[in-house]
């Protein structure tokens, strides 16, 4: 009875977010609750459980000031052509039947990297490539699946992603090794969804006759415009960006973000070129004003930020620190030591529980703050390793987390994902009647990441891949219970 009351303000947290109740409401009930439950069952003071949860708000400090830096630069390629030059550049190489759904995830997933949002890379590339599809003779499907499973790609491995800021952060893992742990299994999914969609352009005998995307553009009517921009405003910025041009050198940015990303330059350094260049590429392209103009752009990011996910995520860190200063997942954490015959397979187990947790919550980010501290405890609890084994380790629970949660959502017909896509899609193409399996149908890259993360782990192939590969036993092994109640009490000693 002890062991589940403990474990019960998960519950509480979980059973929010499915009410539909932000995680800025959820995450503080079920933080309160979980001091209470604290005291109760550590019959400690108040103020013990307060210096814990203050001590693990701590541990993130670095990836709030990050989501604060990422949000501006998110903003400043949104608004100073960044985005919109990937449209341009794609469009410039012609579209066909064929080759539509192709070059829509090449375009999505390096835009979604571009904005570290997959939402308003999907609002901005429905409606040029839905009617570019059109216009073709595509496959409405086919494109569907494409665009969406595409712009899930930045929010996955983006440097400006909230998703892959947040389970790094609770994790405790810097963003930039994480993007390098996962980059060439990533970048593998990406090319091997491309090319099914443009093997599937060919096997179904589609058209070869090339659209033009102004005149796709121009099919959109002042009533979807609109609603476009009450949904998401940046899109229709975005979206005339792309209607009127924007030099093609205004995708050098990202280019320099992404080459010191993967060279292994600190995060900071990332995303502080990227607010930089925008600015300096953007005045001589015309598409920013004054330095201050900018600085007020910048500091709307911040604000943006400020205004939820920081906040949230203090609130998740407070939560995760009353719930490992009780200990409250050993119960599930001597389950599955017992399960697991080996590291591979409990870290197997950590990427299950996300994806379960993904489909239970229908909600990406709601998974990634319940299970993300539950995973973490687990590999602390039950596996002996170095340091940094320990921390490669940690890299693929925020992989996990990340990866589950952003492409499990294409997967799951109930997630809000699939909602928000239906919407917006029913918004810029209302000639077709759309349905959630529509979007999962065809969605060649969610359905190769989620199964190979899983399939790689658990069978240890993941070290043909560069980067990739998990710590060998016997440099890490599992913990006996005797080693794993030591741990804990060292822990509560400490």
């Amino acid at each position: 009875m002890k062991a589940f009351l403990k474990l019960s303000p998960v519950f509480v947290l979980a059973a929010l977010m499915v009410a539909g109740y932000d995680a800025l409401i959820a995450a503080p009930i079920a933080t309160i609750y979980a001091c209470v439950v604290a005291m109760l069952t550590e019959k400690t003071k108040f103020q013990s459980v307060i210096d814990a949860a203050i001590a693990s708000v701590r541990e993130i400090q670095v990836a709030l000031f990050i989501l604060m830096i990422a949000y501006a630069m998110a903003e400043a390629f949104m608004s100073t052509g960044v985005g919109a030059s990937i449209i341009i550049i794609a469009l410039k190489f012609g579209i066909t039947g064929k080759t539509v759904a192709l070059v829509g995830a090449i375009v999505t997933a390096i835009l979604s990297i571009a904005t570290g949002t997959s939402w308003g890379t999907f609002a901005a590339c429905a409606p040029v490539f839905l009617w570019l599809n059109h216009i073709v003779g595509g496959s409405i499907t086919l494109t569907l699946g494409a665009i969406a499973g595409g712009a899930c790609f930045g929010d996955n491995i983006g440097l400006i992603s909230d998703t892959t800021i947040v389970s790094s952060g609770i994790q405790g893992v810097e963003v930039v090794r994480r993007i390098r742990h996962q980059g060439v299994w990533s970048g593998l999914v990406l090319l091997s969804g491309v090319i099914l969609f443009g093997v599937f352009g060919v096997i179904m005998n589609l058209p070869s006759t090339v659209g033009d995307a102004a005149e796709a553009i121009s099919k959109i009517t002042p009533e979807v415009w609109t609603q476009l921009a009450e949904e998401r405003e940046s899109a229709v910025k975005l979206l005339e960006q792309v209607q009127a041009g924007v030099p093609l050198y205004m995708v050098i940015p990202l280019i320099v973000v992404l080459v010191l990303a993967f060279a292994g330059f600190q995060t900071f350094i990332c995303l502080f070129s990227g607010v930089i260049l925008s600015y300096v590429f953007g005045y001589f392209a015309g598409t920013v004003g004054t330095v201050n103009e900018y600085l007020d752009m910048c500091m709307s990011g911040f604000s943006d930020a400020g205004g939820w996910v920081v906040v949230m995520m203090m609130w998740v860190a407070a939560f995760g620190g009353v719930m490992k200063m009780m200990n409250a997942f050993r119960p599930l954490s001597d389950l599955l030591g017992r399960m697991a015959r080996n590291v591979r397979q409990l870290m197997f187990f950590n990427g299950c529980l996300s994806i379960f947790g993904n489909a239970a919550l229908a909600d990406e980010m709601a998974q990634i703050v319940t299970i993300g501290p539950i995973i973490k405890e687990l590999v602390e609890e039950n596996i002996e390793a170095s340091e940094e084994d320990m921390y490669v380790l940690k890299l693929r629970n925020a992989t996990f987390s990340d990866a589950m949660g952003v492409f499990g959502s294409q997967l799951i017909p109930w997630h809000v994902y699939i909602g928000y896509y239906l919407g917006i899609i029913g918004i810029v193409y209302p000639i077709y009647e759309f349905k959630p399996t529509d979007l999962i149908q065809y969605n060649f890259i969610a359905y190769i990441a989620v199964i190979s993360m899983l399939v790689l782990t658990l069978t240890g192939l993941d070290r043909l891949i560069p980067l990739f590969a998990l710590p060998a036993e016997p440099k890490v092994r599992l913990r006996t219970k005797e080693e794993r109640e030591a741990y804990t009490a060292a822990k509560k000693e400490k």
